[in-house]
């Protein structure tokens, strides 16, 4: 990267190693069953990291293909669907309200039955919500003590207000992500997520290099990677990587194996300045936090339920993809 736009640390170099072999290991577990063989970086084999791509990741597999394109395919349904499922992005909520429920339909829907089911997990002690990231309980907004309840009624307001119309009229990736954010307890990053997670179906049909919004992971990661980036943004910065990939790859001899024929667009670069940031605390622990981070707190623990690897359609890269590298023994993800 020209060093008059920013000023690259060691750790921009340590991107690159890291999205490599982050993404060596992704191909590495589904031709390779034998754990010990995916990595000889220690960190990467002890700590818990997405992958290089965002769609390749477990529960982004899982909303895809038994989510969005599962079940009725109006807009209102499609939406629906993907908001409860991202709402709470936990494989096993979503599960126990398909079992419990039989339909999950926003034409069926209840709010007393949905609360029912979510609060008796709630009474065992287990849990409905993922640890990726940490959604704002919604209380001030609707009033309930418990979260799900919230969130609940947060669904409830975006399908009367017409929400999933108004998506899909959207002319832009950054239009969705606004109808969003302007929901009560939706922030930058969840609205920017969701409206990924939205473009993964037929309603919306933008490209993921249109618009990025970085979380707050990836603030730091770019804290890390440039000591300086002068007049450019945090969202120009990753839009400049993204854009220079193949050359930023090549001027350090790196051969990326890239997704069946897709490359990092926007959402990756993203992502993978979050997973940086994590992975330079312990390989890089000269670099400070300011947030006084010094470890990594996810440890690895491998699934055993295996994944066949399927993308939206509208990439066009599923055909690309041989049977035999989506369905293995364990893939572990």
């Amino acid at each position: 990267m020209p060093t008059y736009l920013v000023h690259p640390t060691k750790v921009f170099e340590t991107f690159w190693q890291f999205a490599v072999k982050r993404q060596d290991i992704f191909f590495k577990r589904i031709n390779t069953p034998d754990a010990g063989k995916w990595t000889e970086d220690p960190i990467l084999a002890k700590h818990k990291f997405t992958n290089a791509f965002r769609a390749s990741d477990r529960v982004s597999q899982y909303l895809i293909r038994n989510v969005i394109y599962e079940g009725d395919s109006s807009p209102e349904e499609t939406f629906f669907r993907i908001l409860l499922f991202k709402l709470f992005n936990k494989i096993s909520t979503w599960e126990l309200l398909s079992e419990q429920l039989g339909d999950i339909s926003w034409a069926n829907y209840s709010y007393d039955k949905y609360n029912a089911i979510l609060s008796k997990v709630l009474e065992n002690r287990g849990t409905i919500y993922s640890a990726a990231y940490i959604m704002a309980s919604g209380r001030s907004a609707f009033g309930h003590e418990r979260k799900h309840q919230n969130h609940l009624r947060l669904i409830e307001k975006m399908m009367k207000d017409k929400l999933p119309g108004q998506v899909v009229k959207a002319k832009s990736l950054s239009e969705v992500f606004y109808l969003l954010k302007a929901e009560p307890s939706i922030g930058d990053f969840l609205a920017y997520q969701y409206a990924i997670d939205i473009n993964y179906s037929e309603l919306t049909e933008f490209s993921e290099n249109d618009f990025v919004m970085p979380g707050p992971g990836s603030l730091r990661g770019i804290k890390k990677c440039f000591s300086n980036i002068g007049s450019m943004s945090p969202s120009e910065v990753i839009k400049y990587v993204t854009e220079n990939q193949d050359q930023e790859l090549l001027d350090r001899g790196l051969n990326f194996q890239n997704l069946w024929g897709r490359p990092l667009h926007l959402i990756d670069i993203q992502n993978l300045f979050c997973e940086v940031d994590k992975y330079a605390r312990v390989f890089h622990p000269e670099i400070g936090n300011r947030d006084g981070r010094k470890r990594i707190k996810q440890i690895f623990k491998p699934k055993t339920e295996p994944i066949s690897f399927w993308f939206p359609p509208k990439w066009g890269i599923n055909n690309n993809i041989e049977q035999k590298e989506t369905k293995f023994h364990a893939s572990l993800f």
